[in-house]
């Protein structure tokens, strides 16, 4: 299970590619955590961060898709 202590520090994140131009209504994702897909709005960077299990994004992601 994530942990709320997870250090973020070094997160790269990586924005949707279906992002506008402008930035618009975006997901960012930080890959490279073992069994953990961080997740932020694109919009508000400071914002709170969202702590995934890669199977539950996975699970989401394919959902999304269909």
């Amino acid at each position: 299970m994530a942990s709320i202590g997870t250090d973020l520090s070094t997160a790269h994140w990586r924005k949707s590619s279906y992002s506008n131009g402008t930035g618009g209504d975006c997901v960012e994702v930080s890959p490279g955590f073992p069994d953990l897909v961080p997740v932020r709005d694109s919009k508000v960077q400071d914002g709170p961060i969202l702590l995934l299990r890669t199977s539950s994004w996975s699970a989401f992601v394919a959902s999304v898709k269909r």
